[in-house]
């Protein structure tokens, strides 16, 4: 499968996931650890990637970060402020 990036990143929420952690002060390790109790098993590597753009974030992650990180979905998008 080819992987098409957008201005040289592979998701677009990477940015916003970044900003919401920093908010609440939290390391990726513990955001990856709210998703896992969530039930998604995902790691501090792969939150990094994600949010370096380094990493596809496919569609059934963004609600196990939304929930973590106290957003919507559409915020994580971009789509509203």
């Amino acid at each position: 499968m080819k992987l098409y990036d957008y201005h040289g990143v592979f998701n677009r929420s990477g940015k916003r996931i970044r900003l919401a952690r920093k908010r609440l002060n939290w390391s990726q390790e513990l955001l990856a650890a709210r998703i896992q109790l969530n039930g998604l098993n995902i790691d501090q590597n792969a939150v990094s990637r994600a949010e370096n753009g380094k990493r596809c974030i496919p569609d059934f992650e963004l609600p196990f970060y939304a929930d973590a990180l106290g957003v919507s979905i559409l915020w994580l998008l971009d789509l509203e402020d």
